[in-house]
């Protein structure tokens, strides 16, 4: 075994799961002879001693609020331990290489780079030129996810079902996606591909989750039915050996539809909830983020899935260049009327859409008539509304929701105060909040509200 604490993984943020982004690279390193160090600085404090010994710490950032954090965090490591080499991967880390390797890091990796961290641990250990960084995107054989030095499932989300909290774990049966949304930060990175999870692995993963006391089990790929015949026989072998055992996964609109007839066996096999990035219902704002889907398609997956005795988890992006205020307030509206404000966590109704370096939507043909530059510093280019109503709303809902949350508000009332600020920003009177109904029964969630 090489020197214990040569390398350090750092997870900053990943949606509130236990961090598979650095229990997977572990598991990678630890076949090939290393023993890294770990560290979630989401759920413990940053270790100082951990970092001052490393010659290699590898920063996770899968997602832009991994990223803001992982750069604060790389500073922290400069400070302790200045000649030690600072690799960041993950999406977030090639999306914003530039910005990342002008003092901030010296490797950035994405894509499938776990055996591309063992090489550059490797050329680390024997003093060379560290191997060039990028985009990996080859079939890897991959090893059961190494947990055992992470914290522990009660630090991380927990599922609410029934008044109950029940401890989660997270696994992924395939990683990338085939499908090129214009806002996601995947299709810049994996162009289209996929790779899947031999079964054996997630279900060894699932099994040393069920041991740590897992009793529900979030799938993260980005889309579960990019390959509908693994991810029914992952959920076939998962429900044969853990029958009471459930699970949730995220699917595409347009994939809830072309596979409306395996949502039903879904629900036999323990699928409670299906999240699906609905985004707008505007057709103009579809259109432009190439989403695949229409809002006459979402009414038909909504009743598709809870068809299946599913509970259907729409998330959006309320706010774009081209988000009307009666778009804003039309999806409100159809919020209540499909009965889904128990469904929705209320940040959703805040979410300004996002535009890192790298983004298929700085090619989108409108989108420089809103463009106000690249935020160098916030990793993300700037837009303005052309309605300033749009820009002013987006900045109330995001401090009324953030306050709410802390509160620990009930999503009814905070869904009532968020229509109220729509209302008045369209110069209409709010209209008065209707009563929960009667026999409410709240759908089952994850406490972790946030998607970004």
């Amino acid at each position: 075994m090489k020197a214990p604490g040569a390398i350090l993984l750092v997870a900053c943020y990943e949606l509130g799961h236990q961090p598979l982004a650095v229990a997977w690279p572990a598991a990678f390193l630890e076949r090939r002879g290393y023993a890294p160090a770990v560290l979630d600085v989401s759920v413990e404090p940053f270790d100082a001693e951990k970092a001052a010994r490393a010659r290699l710490v590898a920063v996770s950032v899968p997602m832009h609020t991994a990223l803001r954090l992982g750069v604060a965090i790389a500073a922290r490591v400069r400070a302790v331990n200045p000649a030690c080499h600072i690799a960041f991967y993950g999406l977030y880390a090639t999306l914003n290489a530039d910005a990342l390797l002008r003092g901030i890091a010296d490797s950035v990796l994405a894509g499938e780079s776990d055996e591309a961290l063992v090489e550059l641990a490797r050329a680390l250990e024997r003093a060379d030129a560290a191997p060039a960084g990028g985009v990996r995107l080859e079939k890897l054989e991959f090893p059961v996810p190494s947990r055992a030095a992470l914290p522990s499932l009660k630090k991380y989300a927990h599922l609410e079902r029934d008044g109950r909290l029940e401890l989660v774990g997270y696994v992924e049966a395939s990683r990338g996606c085939r499908h090129a949304c214009r806002h996601c930060p995947i299709p810049p990175v994996y162009g289209g591909r996929f790779f899947v999870v031999p079964r054996d692995v997630v279900l060894a993963d699932v099994r040393q989750q069920v041991a740590a006391g897992a009793t529900h089990v979030t799938f993260g790929d980005p889309d579960f039915l990019n390959g509908p015949g693994h991810a029914l026989a992952v959920a076939r072998a998962l429900h044969a050996e853990f029958p009471s055992l459930t699970f949730d996964v995220t699917a595409k609109i347009e994939h809830l539809l072309r596979h409306r007839g395996r949502l039903a066996e879904l629900g036999t096999l323990g699928c409670v909830f299906v999240v699906s990035a609905a985004e707008s219902l505007s057709e103009e704002v579809l259109r432009r983020l190439a989403k695949g889907h229409t809002r006459a398609d979402v009414v038909e997956a909504l009743g598709a899935v809870r068809g299946a005795g599913i509970a259907f988890r729409p998330t959006w992006v309320p706010f774009t260049p081209w988000t009307t205020l009666d778009d804003y307030r039309e999806l409100l509206d159809f919020v209540e009327r499909h009965d889904l404000v128990d469904a929705i966590d209320a940040v959703q109704y805040s979410i300004r859409l996002l535009v890192p370096p790298g983004s298929l939507l700085l090619a989108e043909p409108s989108f420089p008539r809103f463009a106000a530059g690249l935020d160098a510093g916030a990793f993300h280019h700037r837009w303005v509304h052309p309605d300033p109503r749009m820009d002013e709303l987006q900045a109330a809902v995001a401090g009324l929701v953030a306050e709410a949350a802390d509160r620990r508000e009930d999503t009814p009332v905070t869904f009532a105060r968020v229509r109220a600020l729509a209302d008045r920003a369209a110069g209409v009177t709010p209209r008065p909040a209707p009563p929960p109904p009667a026999g409410r029964r709240r759908p089952p969630r994850l406490t972790e509200p946030w998607f970004c």
